[in-house]
């Protein structure tokens, strides 16, 4: 018969997880469950050099990483992994032992894309890879519109670049993600709430002072085109032509 071997067709490639925690404990329970079921393999790492040499031999899908890490600590790590081309666009899901809004709105300007309290339900952790890897891959298909040109502001999303009166402007992912959709909902009112669902990727209870960080230092790199994004009173923001 000239049927197709199914060994030779091969199967999906695995969703790989860099799993940067150093109780073993929890990184193998971590690993358990995100393997179980799913066509996921997670690595673990106990270190911040560590995780920095694994990504840099073979690019994960998602870094979970915690914060508090011999060597270099996670805020580092996050920071590094941001600047470096290579991953400046694998989602990171921080892991943090302390609820300090501080830490926690730190690793997100980093450019971190959830992060989960310790201690924390596997379940909820892994459903929110689920979501953050989703969110990716939406990300992969292009918008419907890839090009802004405004009075000052000009915005190539297909080509990841952002110009303000010719000069070009570097934007973190978080940032660049916000930009879009504004832009793909501009002069429509958007609330937190819609913000942290689209920009984010789905609905959660986060501080709604994480979204006005993020837009406020949005603007400030805007610069004069800054102000195209509004802030309506009690009501959230809008970008305006």
């Amino acid at each position: 018969m000239g049927g197709v071997d199914i060994a030779e067709r091969g199967t999906a490639p695995k969703t790989r997880v860099l799993v940067v925690e150093d109780e073993l404990d929890i990184a193998r329970l971590i690993k358990h469950t995100l393997e179980r079921g799913s066509n996921t393999e997670a690595i673990i790492v106990a270190s911040g050099d560590a995780a920095l040499r694994a990504v840099a031999e073979t690019l994960p899908d998602l870094v979970i990483l915690d914060l508090n890490l011999p060597v270099l600590n996670g805020l580092d790590v996050c920071r590094i992994l941001r600047t470096r081309p290579h991953s400046a666009h694998v989602p990171i899901i921080i892991l943090t032992a302390t609820s300090a809004e501080s830490d926690r709105v730190a690793g997100l300007d980093l450019g971190a894309d959830d992060y989960v309290t310790k201690p924390f339900s596997v379940r909820e952790l892994a459903a929110r890879v689920r979501a953050v890897l989703r969110r990716q891959g939406q990300q992969s298909s292009p918008p419907a519109s890839t090009m802004y040109r405004g009075a000052r502001l000009t915005a190539d999303f297909e080509a990841v670049s952002v110009s303000v009166d010719g000069e070009p402007v570097r934007l973190t992912r978080r940032e660049f993600e916000l930009l879009r959709h504004f832009v793909e909902n501009r002069n429509r009112v958007l609330s937190r709430d819609r913000l942290l669902e689209r920009v984010w990727g789905y609905e959660r209870d986060m501080e709604t002072r994480s979204v006005d960080v993020h837009v406020g230092r949005l603007r400030t790199k805007l610069g004069p085109a800054g102000g195209q994004i509004e802030t309506l009173v009690g009501l959230g923001y809008r970008f305006t032509e």
